[in-house]
């Protein structure tokens, strides 16, 4: 039976052979494995000899991987060209001296080398291709051995056990097997496989050996390398060519196969055919690029790492529709949506505000469902975030009722117009930016709430959630799509549910606009890493400051610096550290900070100043940029606010920082220095909200220089083009020759959107 759930972090020691896996991180259990090197891997581009860098770097991920216990065979090709150069070699070497000889006669002699026939190719490279192997493997400690096999081999019941038994051993003793067919003594190839002189007849035969190697000795996985990224559904190059992510058994009739590779008989259906014959012996099987020098130095051990890359074959063909084809809906739906009148955007939120509080017990049920699955796994700072209340669940409505009233004046607001010359006006407009991707974690209110800024902004959107949300945000899901279908826009928001991996998300730079990180500092920065081609926005640590200046009042201090730290101390834009001017020290209002944050039951970790002012101090603090994200703060002392601001500067993450004075002259100083995206005087780090700054909703906080800062609501969802209107205008209209010159006349914006711009 097909393995329908893998546990995709089981070791590779404990892989059962029994069928193929089902899913990519799967093969990350993969035990014993089958490298097939193509002769556009192994040759040169000119096909006199072996690409020895790259076959260097191959060589180091494979003896890695045997290092670390996993079974390596390679199938090789390379025998041809390396003995077409040794005999080049020595052709030449004969040729110059029997001229050297001959020296004394006048007329030139013709240097060309002959046509050579490739068994004999075959036979002069075999040794100098193993003695390469030993040699480039021996830098390893790893020790290899060379098997020639033919057809018959496998044909012959008592051949082919031999075989088996000869290759079960090495792989005992942790020898890597070097195995290739023996090209030295196989029938010609055909006519029309000449290339050059050369006849490189491995290929289709190394396909076919692979295979029927990998489910002889029973392999978890077969990687395949080629000169190609992996399956197309046309000839590679074509205007039409779409890389296939997962090819299934049965999808051949969508497949248009090219000629074959530059070297060697077989083509890419030589490799379909091989592929499919392996999977159903039971092993899985990935086609892969192995000359791309970007990833070559890699490629393997992504691959057994589940990394996305090459097609994969599997037999389990998933009931819903891939990632990719998720993405194709939800940016057609959202081209539509971006088209649709801002009132009819506006309806759909409002509907989705109803339906949150009209289903408000079918969500509180499914998400009790996940708190006692994670109650006993999650810290209680992430449960907070898990857990929905029906508080939380009508605030989330009047938020979405917010965002519903902006919808009315966001893609499409003109933003400039200008009157380029008689006739020709130009005008930037605010557009969606298109296909946007929200990666959180437990955080089931997100999902709403991103929908409608989305929506709100005309935007298409892919929904990762985490597992430990999976029947809230299943809930949440429907009522969001169920809200679209007023309009014939369902797809227009979806939520990736296969179990792609999301580096491997990161990768469709063609097909995703903008990423947007909702978690941990950790997820954020494993996302940015990943990010291939695509913008990423999001913050670093919520490491959020509150400096107590030396003018502070006592009752805001208390106030302020409870509700940043106490109120939510999950949230990003929790105070993480308390900065205190030194004059407070030894003072009531110092002992009435001190004394709330006890009774807060906040744990404090002294800086190392405010540890050497104390005789017994708290446990001092191991870094002064650290974001706690629970009921602990570090406390530091300061000499003055120009200190502070620089302290701030150098361990801060320029997300939200405070000051508490009466001193207007040294706040507004604070205010004008400091660097962050939100700084506030006399008010508390958790005002650095969507929610709170009237945007309804946030996709996130950003703590970027560019685009969009601080909490993230529509306009940092939107992006601009520019509209030309012209009557038969040519720029040679405009030429220094010519008779007209450029206005560049600023119009007035009509009255209704210049007050929507200024109420925006």
């Amino acid at each position: 039976p097909h393995q329908n759930h893998i546990d995709c972090d089981r070791s590779p020691q404990s892989r059962v052979h029994a069928s193929s896996f089902a899913h990519r991180c799967a093969l990350r259990q993969a035990k014993r494995i089958v490298v097939k090197l193509g002769s556009a891997v192994v040759t040169r581009g000119d096909e006199c000899g072996l690409a020895l860098g790259r076959l260097a770097s191959i060589v180091e991920q494979v003896a890695m991987l045997q290092n670390h216990g996993r079974e390596m065979m390679i199938v090789t090709s390379g025998a041809v060209a390396f003995g077409k150069q040794r005999l080049r070699h020595e052709i030449l070497l004969s040729q110059s001296v029997r001229q050297a000889l001959q020296s004394g006669h006048n007329q030139p002699k013709d240097m060309s080398v002959p046509a050579l026939e490739a068994r004999a190719c075959a036979a002069a490279g075999q040794s100098g291709l193993m003695a390469l192997y030993e040699a480039m493997f021996s830098q390893y400690s790893t020790c290899t051995a060379q098997v020639l096999v033919t057809n018959l081999d496998f044909h012959d019941d008592e051949k082919r056990q031999n075989l088996h038994s000869t290759l079960q051993e090495l792989l005992r003793m942790n020898i890597v097997p070097i195995i290739n067919t023996n090209d030295a003594v196989v029938p010609p190839p055909e006519h029309n496989s000449d290339l050059h002189g050369v006849n490189v007849i491995s290929i289709k035969d190394n396909d076919s050996l692979a295979a029927r190697l990998a489910v002889e000795m029973k392999a978890d996985l077969l990687i395949a390398l080629s000169d190609v990224e992996g399956l197309y559904n046309n000839p590679p190059g074509t205007d039409d060519a779409k890389l296939i992510d997962i090819f299934y058994p049965g999808d051949q009739h969508s497949i248009t196969f090219g000629t074959k590779s530059r070297v060697g008989l077989g083509g890419m259906e030589a490799k379909v055919k091989a592929a499919l014959w392996a999977l159903q012996g039971g092993t899985s099987v990935v086609i892969a690029n192995g000359t791309n020098p970007k990833v070559t130095g890699h490629v393997i051990t992504d691959i057994v790492e589940g990394k996305k890359l090459g097609t994969f074959f599997s037999e389990t063909k998933p009931a819903g529709p891939s990632v990719e084809e998720q993405t194709e809906m939800a940016r057609s739906s959202g081209r539509i949506l971006a088209s649709l009148q801002a009132e009819k955007r506006s309806e759909i939120i409002c509907r989705l505000a109803d339906l949150l509080t009209e289903k408000t017990e079918e969500i509180l049920a499914a998400n009790k469902l996940d708190l006692e699955v994670a109650s006993s796994r999650l810290p209680s700072a992430m449960l907070k975030r898990l857990s929905l209340s029906v508080a939380k669940i009508n605030s989330l409505s009047i938020g979405l009722r917010q965002i519903a009233t902006s919808a009315q004046n966001s893609a499409g607001r003109v933003l400039r117009r200008t009157r380029v010359a008689h006739n020709l006006e130009l005008e930037q407009i605010t557009v969606p930016i298109g296909v946007v991707l929200v990666i959180f974690e437990a955080r089931p209110d997100c999902l709403p709430q991103v929908s409608a800024l989305a929506i709100a902004s005309g935007n298409a959107l892919l929904l990762k959630g985490g597992k430990e949300a999976a029947n809230t945000n299943h809930v949440l899901l429907q009522l969001t799509q169920e809200a679209l279908s007023m309009h014939g826009l369902r797809e227009a928001v979806q939520m990736v549910s296969t179990r792609e991996e999301v580096e491997g998300l990161c990768r469709l730079d063609k097909m995703i606009d903008l990423i947007i990180p909702r978690g941990s500092f950790q997820l954020v920065q494993d996302i940015k890493r990943a990010a291939k081609g695509i913008p990423v926005l999001g913050h670093s640590e919520g490491v959020c400051h509150v400096y107590v200046d030396a003018d502070a009042s006592a009752d805001k201090v208390i106030g302020i610096v409870r509700d940043s730290k106490c109120e939510y101390p999950a949230a990003c834009n929790a105070m993480e550290t308390l900065l205190i001017h030194r004059d407070i020290l030894r003072t009531p209002l110092f002992d009435q900070i001190i004394d709330m944050l006890r009774t807060e039951r906040v744990r404090i970790h002294a800086g190392p100043r405010f540890a050497s002012y104390l005789t017994f101090s708290p446990s001092e603090a191991k870094s002064l940029r650290t974001e706690y994200n629970d009921l602990e703060c570090c406390v530091e002392v300061v000499d003055s606010m120009q200190e502070a601001v620089e302290h701030i500067h150098k361990y801060g993450s320029s997300h939200t920082d405070v000051i508490i004075t009466e001193n207007a002259k040294t706040a507004e100083q604070f205010l004008q220095q400091l660097d962050s995206a939100c700084v506030f005087w006399n008010a508390s780090s958790r005002f650095a909200d969507g929610y709170r700054f009237g945007l309804g909703a946030e996709v996130g906080i950003s703590t970027a220089r560019i685009h969009a800062r601080g909490p993230v609501g529509i306009e940092g969802l939107l992006t601009t083009k520019w509209v030309l209107r012209g009557d038969g205008h040519t720029v040679a209209d405009f030429s220094e020759q010519g008779t007209q010159t450029y206005l560049h006349e600023s119009l007035p914006l009509e009255q209704k959107e210049i007050l929507q711009r200024d109420s925006s």
